[in-house]
């Protein structure tokens, strides 16, 4: 490849802090930030598809993939703070400028970095992740059950949301054709959530979820206000959130461009093509 994809790792606030990053280094940057319980390796498909034209950088959250994973007891595995450092994340690398491509998790990571330096964003991209209270859908019953009452409920929570069928349902959602679906997805996945500590720093992060519930009027008032380039990339086969989710953004910002792809949460395992197909034309 002309320009391959360098695998590496940098100290961020005292943490070991791993990325991928392609691409030449004066093209535009695309900051791509993932869901849970995946990490920068998620968006291999589109570091093949898109570093010859564009500056892919790819974080691990703390907590997550190669970068280090503290006990809950040194540090706090809240948004607020896995925000604060991929801010400083960015400034170490020196990017003042850039676009940003969120999917599940990174919907409330990036939206924090949005609002806390506009200047810095050139567009958004969305895929996969929530910005409206509508958009969680009939499974976070159990999960609105959690947040209100954390000792009562914190075993199925665990259940619901930390299980081998819950992280296969993840990637497959109601796609009726499963064999498009590699098995190494989920189970590399729930070998990760199977780790000793990761039980924990997933349940304090997503016990941490609620705030961003607390948040999404605020990030929808800023849309408004601001109106920022934003494309919306959408998996018909989720499962995760409600399919009203994605028009609800164009609600916000009525220029959006909103498209559903063939795939599920993590759509880039299927439709990684016409996604990359939909950044560059985004980009462009």
């Amino acid at each position: 490849m002309e320009h391959p994809t360098r695998y590496r790792t940098i100290q961020i606030d005292g943490l070991s802090i791993f990325y991928r990053e392609a691409g030449p280094a004066d093209a535009p940057t695309l900051l791509l930030l993932h869901g849970l319980p995946s990490s920068s390796r998620m968006f291999e498909p589109l570091f093949t598809r898109l570093s010859d034209r564009y500056h892919l950088i790819a974080p691990d959250y703390p907590g997550f993939g190669h970068s280090d994973w503290p006990s809950p007891k040194q540090f706090a595995y809240t948004f607020d703070h896995l925000a604060e450092v991929m801010q400083h994340f960015t400034e170490a690398l020196g990017l003042s400028r850039c676009t940003l491509y969120m999917q599940d998790y990174g919907g409330p990571v990036g939206f924090r970095m949005a609002l806390a330096h506009r200047e810095r964003i050139d567009a958004l991209i969305v895929q996969d992740a929530v910005a409206h209270n509508e958009g969680l859908g009939a499974n976070w019953k159990t999960r609105r059950a959690f947040w209100a009452d954390r000792a009562a409920n914190e075993a199925a929570l665990r259940t619901n949301l930390l299980s081998l069928a819950t992280t296969r349902t993840r990637h497959v959602g109601n796609d009726p054709n499963v064999e498009r679906y590699d098995p190494d997805l989920w189970t590399d996945e729930f070998a990760f959530l199977s780790q000793p500590g990761q039980a924990d720093i997933q349940t304090d992060l997503f016990y941490d979820y609620r705030t961003n519930v607390d948040a999404y009027p605020k990030w929808q008032a800023w849309m408004r206000q601001t109106q920022p380039r934003l494309l919306v990339i959408w998996g018909k086969y989720e499962l995760s959130f409600d399919p009203s989710e994605p028009e609800a953004y164009r609600r916000d910002v009525p220029t959006a461009q909103v498209h559903i792809v063939d795939g599920g949460h993590f759509a880039l395992d299927t439709a990684a093509d016409h996604i990359a197909e939909l950044v560059r034309a985004f980009m462009k």
